[in-house]
């Protein structure tokens, strides 16, 4: 399991910017505890405080970044479950191929002479397809978060979120596909990549 002090930063990493409340909802940490850290962080020069319109929060700095990155590699080699999670990430990677193309098929519908025409969502066919790519890549998903949350307890959830996000997708929710700001399916597939990139010190593209 690990520790509060590793959960509030790279509750920054993964989510890009929060509040302490959205790191303490994410990790189930006590709302106090995660605000002390996060002042000790900004005093340490790891985090800063984002004004930005109207999203207020935390982001890790440069030298937060690289702290983080030096409390997962630490934490890798003790838990003895690098191989694991590159076993996770090989797979995951073929997959993320086929969620990227899922989603820009929910944002762009092809038509006439426009490659790139956005998807207003009236042929339903089209939008079907891709719903059921999203359920088929939950069911390919589970194995591989039940194998990372095995290994370290903090990739728990990540399934549970996505699976909750298609939920009301089915409901008629049609934002809850790509919507950013929300725990769409989009937003919690974009978490854990973020997660996996963190842990194996990989960098996005890479």
């Amino acid at each position: 399991m690990s520790s509060a002090e590793l959960l509030v930063i790279h509750g920054l990493r993964v989510k890009g910017m929060a509040d302490g409340a959205s790191v303490a909802r994410r990790f189930a940490l006590d709302r106090e505890l995660v605000n002390e850290l996060l002042l000790d962080y900004e005093a340490f020069g790891w985090i800063s405080r984002v004004h930005f319109a109207d999203v207020d929060g935390w982001s890790l700095t440069a030298s937060g970044l690289a702290e983080n990155e030096r409390r997962l590699a630490a934490e890798l080699d003790q838990a003895r479950a690098r191989s694991r999670v590159l076993a996770a990430h090989e797979v995951f990677v073929a997959l993320n191929s086929r969620f990227l193309v899922a989603i820009t098929n929910w944002q762009i519908r092809p038509r006439g002479g426009d490659q790139l025409a956005a998807n207003d969502h009236t042929d339903w066919s089209w939008d079907e397809r891709v719903l059921d790519e999203l359920h088929g890549l939950q069911g390919r998903l589970q194995p591989v978060c039940d194998g990372l949350s095995a290994a370290l307890t903090r990739f728990t959830g990540y399934t549970e979120r996505y699976s909750a996000a298609l939920d009301r997708v089915d409901r008629g929710e049609r934002s809850w596909v790509a919507q950013p700001k929300i725990d769409s399916c989009h937003a919690v597939w974009m978490e854990l990549h973020e997660d996996l990139l963190a842990t194996l010190g990989l960098k996005r593209g890479s």
